[in-house]
């Protein structure tokens, strides 16, 4: 079997295609943005890692007129359509710029890399320099200023909108604009504090660039989210914003049934179908059931050299769980709908399309709607709201229905559960527990009953209510507290304990023994047969010079029995 290359990490299309990386075909993209759309400005929304990167490298290096790319597009689907091609191929100066990297803990960090994206933007048109003539001493001074990162605010409002004019002018020809993750500034301003002054800076450069620019024949724009309420957008004719819940384009972000059967067949891995769909699988862009790109190049890439390799949770690593934590530490009660989600079910919820940053917590609604648009929730094939026109109203009537949301696959379910084990984990870690830990050594079996129970309605199951989850949960809720050693499945006695607790200064031994309940009515004799199994397997042994007390502990649900000697 053939071994290819996977592109893991690389959005450079020339890169791919000419290093003969395995490359699925998104070129009739092309097709669908000049040869059957009329819009002036295209908005893609899509969560992190399903490709626009790629695609917009591969619209750059297609239509840009400083390219030859006739043996890059060789043998792909757009190249069957010879008068596109010969209208579009290399026709018009193009512009990419990504703003992926423009974050940091600051603004003036924030700043200072959107100066240096910017500065080796204008170094790639420095020959713009070279005819003396062609640009005013006033577009000489701020060209300077760019490339050599001394713009400010004011001017970098006037960056993108200064090159399509100064390209238009050089080629006599209209301008193609392509803006990838134009979002990342204003989302990481809102986690970081700086959200505002980022935010008037993109809205005025993105304004001037794309609003009655007459230097424009097209631009195309990725993001997560669609932002409206800072109005950069606002007055822009000719915009159409395609996001998931769109049918044109849903085959062009992720990959597809079809692509992936391919993919697995040429890799030899047809056999690890299964797993694919299990792990990765599960998002669905307006009619089409599609697999995220990121997990599955990576997957296959690590299966090529290593056939035992399991599944791993490769999209986590990347996109991280602002989006869950700021769920869990909101004043919103989600805990009975996570709970549905990680048992597999599904919640009902009004999704906002028209999201600000700055307002994500303004109300529940768009925190559902941020899980839903940034990948970590789906919707059901076949239950997006239908409409029959373009008409604006019914487009904004099917956002006032509630949709039906469920987890995509195993590996968000997953992430989900980390986050709240970790959210949990600092949130019992930041309660005084002080009366937890007094009663936990005064042997009150009942009253430490209600306290753990009472905890166990604070956090979110995993519904299941397996044993060792109880474990997991008793072992959080008594760990981190200076002073207090504590030891689970150690071997004592005549066996190994469940959980063993010690207080040096009080020379104090907890012995625990768990159990799970399958009905509400046995927890009590559970609780008494743990009991037994401390005594009996001689748990207690090691402790001869300190006072122990034993607990036995069943679970049913979020209650649970305690007996205690």
């Amino acid at each position: 079997m053939m071994k290819y290359y996977m592109p893991v990490g690389n959005t450079d299309f020339r890169e791919i295609r000419e290093n003969k990386m395995y490359y699925i075909d998104k070129t009739m993209l092309i097709d669908q943005l000049v040869g059957q759309s009329k819009a002036k400005v295209t908005l893609f929304t899509r969560p992190r890692r399903f490709g626009k990167s790629l695609n917009m490298s591969m619209l750059q290096r297609f239509f840009d007129i400083r390219e030859d790319s006739r043996e890059l597009f060789s043998g792909l689907k757009i190249t069957q359509d010879h008068e596109l091609c010969a209208q579009w191929m290399n026709q018009y100066p193009t512009i990419l710029v990504s703003f992926k990297d423009v974050g940091g803990s600051t603004f003036a960090t924030a700043f200072d890399l959107l100066r240096a994206i910017i500065s080796k933007l204008y170094e790639k048109y420095d020959y713009l320099l070279n005819d003396a003539d062609f640009l005013t001493p006033l577009q000489k001074k701020l060209f300077e200023r760019f490339m050599l990162r001394e713009a400010g605010s004011a001017d970098l409002t006037e960056c993108l909108c200064l090159l399509t004019d100064l390209l238009y002018h050089f080629y006599h020809k209209h301008v193609i604009l392509l803006i990838d993750e134009y979002d990342v500034p204003m989302a990481k301003g809102d986690a970081n504090g700086y959200y505002r002054e980022i935010t008037d800076i993109m809205r005025y450069m993105l304004s001037k660039a794309l609003k009655d620019n007459p230097c424009l024949k097209m631009a195309v724009l990725t993001g997560c989210l669609r932002i409206a309420e800072e109005s950069i957008f606002t007055g822009l004719n000719n915009l159409s914003i395609k996001t998931i819940t769109d049918t044109d384009y849903d085959e062009c972000f992720g990959f597809t049934d079809e692509e992936m059967n391919k993919l697995l067949k040429d890799t030899g891995l047809l056999t690890h179908q299964p797993v694919f769909k299990e792990w990765y699988d599960g998002y669905i862009f307006g009619n089409k059931e599609v697999y995220c790109p990121w997990d599955v190049l990576n997957y296959v890439d690590a299966l090529q050299k290593n056939p035992q390799q399991p599944p791993m949770n490769y999209w986590a690593n990347t996109s991280g769980n602002d989006s869950i934590r700021k769920f869990l530490k909101s004043d919103y009660d989600v805990s009975e709908d996570f709970e549905t989600l990680l048992a597999g079910g599904t919640v009902r919820k009004i999704i906002n399309p028209n999201i600000t940053y700055g307002d994500l917590t303004a109300n529940e609604s768009n925190l559902w709607s941020v899980l839903y648009m940034t990948g970590y929730l789906t919707i059901p094939p076949g239950t997006l709201p239908t409409m029959t026109s373009n008409n604006p109203d019914e487009v904004k009537g099917m956002f006032e229905l509630p949709f039906t949301l469920k987890l995509p696959n195993k590996e968000i379910r997953m992430l989900f559960e980390q986050t709240i084990a970790v959210w949990f984990e600092e949130t019992v870690r930041a309660d005084d527990r002080t009366e937890l830990f007094d009663t936990l050594w005064s042997g009150d079996a009942d009253k430490l009953a209600e306290i753990i129970s009472d905890y166990l309605y604070q956090t979110i199951s995993y519904f299941d209510y397996k044993e060792d989850y109880y474990h997991a949960f008793l072992v959080g809720l008594l760990s981190g507290r200076r002073g207090i050693i504590v030891k689970s499945n150690d071997e004592t006695g005549l066996g190994r304990s469940d959980i063993i607790v010690k207080n040096k200064a009080k020379r104090v031994a907890v012995v625990i023994e768990t159990k799970r309940a399958k009905t509400k009515s046995d927890i009590e004799k559970l609780s008494r047969d743990a009991l037994e199994q401390i005594n009996i397997n001689k748990y207690y042994v090691p402790f001869r010079n300190e006072k122990v007390i034993k607990y036995g502990i069943a679970f049913w649900g979020k209650e649970c029995y305690i007996s205690a000697e």
